[in-house]
């Protein structure tokens, strides 16, 4: 179960690594339009652009 937990939390941390430069500049664009969010406000939206953004960027062999 220790390994479990262990694999799980560095999901996690990985998780917000991976999701943050999209998130990071949504924060950017939404302030500049007016609507001054903070980060865990942006952040599903964030999630939601790093995945379309991941698939349209993969390359299918």
């Amino acid at each position: 179960m220790g390994d479990f937990l262990k694999a799980l939390l560095f999901a996690a941390i990985a998780f917000l690594i991976f999701t943050f430069p999209a998130t990071w500049l949504l924060m950017l664009f939404l302030g500049n339009v007016g609507l001054e969010l903070s980060y865990w406000g942006t952040f599903p939206i964030g999630i939601l652009v790093s995945v379309l953004l991941s698939g349209v960027l993969s390359r299918p062999w």
